[in-house]
């Protein structure tokens, strides 16, 4: 009996230390299995986005005129304000008259005179017509009255030029404005000397609305967004026109109105590699100058298919290549991305990334690929960033 129990204790005591080397074994197995890292994501969504590429630029004239005597004389008038706004064909200044008038006169005198010479001529070679028929007068004589009729009416025509040259002189003593536009200040006054075609302007007309703005894109980039349109991965640019936003540098306020590219230098700039943009703009209320730096964002159509993805959210390589983390199965995966181009706040990402993907945003640095984590979501990418559709 006494051995019985003997073993039965000894039963009992082996189950025990079996049990406790068992739930020893459990905390050990549980105190390796890392603990999942809270991390906070965003949900991928594909999306249609616009392509808005900014660029550094300056405003430059619609036209410039700069205005010059084409006769010479003392100025009389000047019959604009400095600064005012003038319409094509006004008069700007009045140059002396009085000697052009009598140029115009003598032009006058002298047409009149030829013509009283050609009306005589053709009387008379109309006289010898009829006498050259009986031999009055001789085949010569005939011929002699022919040629004088002709020169006769060669000289009416150099009188009449001559003419049309005084009336022309006394038109330009009367400067005009060639195109409407803001006239700037007055190089000259009245009683000054001024020459035709003088190298110094008397003043300059320049025309702002609309204005042009030049901006500047890498060659390289500009190459790809045509491929694009031409493949049709980039939409809605009908007609090859494409819009463009205007930003003021000095202000940093966007331009209330939208401009149109009109178009590109057809050379690559050989030091910078950069090809010159042309964009057209309203500027009916003169805010727009020449010479003021600017930043074009030039909409250059949609983009289909593509996600926003925050910049904080990026990482990249010593080689320079772009990745992301996103959650697989509860672990971490590394994701290499394309990128597009930058939009606020955000990357355009066209390729690396899957519609509805969990994209690991914060606590990145506490993580690596593989690695167990919990998702906690966060603003939405597309809440968080706003889109730019």
């Amino acid at each position: 009996m006494r051995s019985c129990l003997k073993l039965a204790g000894v039963a009992v005591l082996a189950l025990m230390v079996a049990a406790c080397d068992e739930a020893q074994q459990s905390d050990a197995s549980a105190q390796q299995q890392p603990q999942a890292t809270p991390v906070g994501t965003v949900t991928l969504e594909a999306q249609t986005v616009g392509l808005i590429e900014e660029m550094p630029g300056r405003t430059v004239a619609f036209r410039k005129a700069a205005v010059r005597p084409q006769v010479d004389g003392i100025i009389k008038e000047r019959n604009f304000t400095e600064g005012a706004f003038v319409e094509a064909g006004q008069q700007l200044y009045m140059i002396d008259q009085a000697v052009y008038m009598a140029e115009l006169d003598a032009a006058q005198a002298e047409l009149a005179k030829q013509r009283a010479t050609l009306d005589q001529t053709t009387k008379t070679r109309t006289r010898y017509e009829s006498l050259v028929k009986t031999q009055a007068v001789s085949e010569q004589t005939f011929d002699d009255a022919i040629s004088a009729e002709a020169q006769a009416k060669a000289a009416v025509a150099a009188a009449r030029a001559q003419v049309d040259q005084a009336r022309i002189n006394v038109e330009y003593t009367t400067v005009t404005a060639p195109i409407s536009g803001q006239i700037s200040s007055s190089d000259v006054t009245e009683g000054a000397l001024v020459t035709a075609n003088q190298e110094d302007a008397l003043t300059t007309i320049t025309q702002l609305d609309p204005i042009y703005v030049d901006v500047t894109q890498a060659g390289g980039r500009l190459l790809k967004i045509k491929q694009a349109i031409q493949n049709g991965r980039i939409q809605g640019v009908e007609n090859g026109k494409i819009e463009v936003a205007l930003i003021i540098d000095a202000t940093g306020v966007e331009y209330p109105h939208t401009g149109t590219l009109q178009f590109s230098d057809v050379s690559v700039n050989e030091t910078t590699g950069t090809i010159r943009l042309r964009a057209v703009f309203p500027n009916p209320d003169g805010v727009l100058l020449p010479g003021m730096f600017v930043r074009g964002q030039v909409r250059q159509g949609k983009l289909e298919g593509a996600f926003l993805v925050p910049q904080k959210a990026v990482m990249r390589r010593p080689d320079g290549s772009a990745y992301v983390y996103t959650i697989g199965d509860g672990k971490v995966v590394s994701k290499d991305i394309q990128i597009e181009q930058s939009q606020g706040e955000n990357w355009l990402v066209t390729d690396g990334v899957e519609d509805g993907e969990q994209l690991i945003v914060d606590g990145i640095q506490r993580i690596a690929p593989g690695a167990p984590v919990t998702a906690e979501p966060v603003e939405s990418a597309n809440a968080a960033q706003g889109s730019a559709q």
